[in-house]
């Protein structure tokens, strides 16, 4: 049985476990994660580093991930996973054992607890979101710039009556093509595809969501969050500033993000406001 951890973590440092068995490919969304039991005793899905997305998007599901756990919102735990090349043989198709390959040895893949019985959210259902819950999950997409929770493909769980928070892999997309500076990452930039969040319909508190989103990511949350990317995720990209360096410029964008809270608060709020 999964389980999930909320409330602010000081001192984010992510267990490293191995892969025992591969369970099997979960083929919903693009990166085609692997379901594996691990050491510890835990089964995780596990987003590969091998996968189209690369190094970077395991970057924006810890940040993500860790920024969502300070503010209060349920994310499943976190560990770096390291793949045997034995466990790829088990897969017959040839494009995921491909995938599964490029993921073994070397630098860590990263997990999420499996959250065993979850169910997906359904915005059409009558189970209820209260606003100060969706205002926060809100506040957190826009601060990332989540581009994936939307009525199509929500990346939010059921499990055991809480709303549980998946798949940050597509936010922070501006690092993919991404210098390394925090100025480069432009901090300060609006991010008007909130229109489309799934749960900003129930947001009807983001000024509060705001104000505890900035509460939350004092300096030292900052720090301990950009401090748990692995050195061997950073320094595996091609003409990129050491993985110090990188992990400092993770920082000071969060610094210079958390200062631009308020008005991406009042973007959302314009958002949901109807046109008459």
């Amino acid at each position: 049985m999964g389980r999930g951890r909320t409330g602010q973590n000081p001192a984010v440092l992510l267990p490293r476990v191995t892969a025992t068995r591969y369970i099997t490919p979960l083929r919903e969304g693009g990166s085609v994660p692997a379901l594996v039991d691990a050491d510890d005793g835990r089964r995780y899905v596990v987003k590969l580093r091998g996968a189209a997305q690369g190094v970077r998007a395991l970057v924006a599901e810890v940040v993500g991930g860790e920024i969502g756990r300070a503010l209060g919102l349920m994310v499943p735990d976190l560990a770096l996973v390291d793949l045997d090349p034995a466990l790829a043989r088990g897969e017959s198709h040839g494009e995921i054992q491909a995938t599964l390959r490029a993921s073994t040895g070397g630098a860590p893949n990263l997990g999420l607890v499996h959250l065993n019985g979850a169910l997906t959210f359904d915005p059409a259902a009558a189970q209820p979101v209260s606003g100060a819950l969706a205002s926060r999950v809100v506040a957190l997409d826009a601060f990332i710039t989540n581009v994936d929770r939307t009525p199509r493909n929500p990346n939010l769980l059921w499990w055991q009556g809480r709303l549980a928070l998946i798949d940050h892999g597509a936010a922070l997309y501006w690092q993919h093509d991404w210098d390394g500076t925090a100025a480069a990452a432009r901090p300060l930039r609006p991010f008007p595809l909130i229109r489309d969040h799934v749960l900003l319909p129930w947001a009807d508190d983001l000024a509060a969501a705001g104000t505890e989103l900035v509460r939350a990511l004092d300096d030292t949350t900052i720090d301990s969050i950009a401090g748990a990317l692995s050195d061997e995720w950073l320094t595996a990209l091609p003409a990129a500033p050491s993985a110090d360096e990188q992990r400092a410029a993770y920082a000071e964008w969060m610094r210079a993000r958390r200062a631009a809270v308020p008005t991406l608060m009042e973007e959302a709020i314009r958002a949901r406001t109807p046109r008459i």
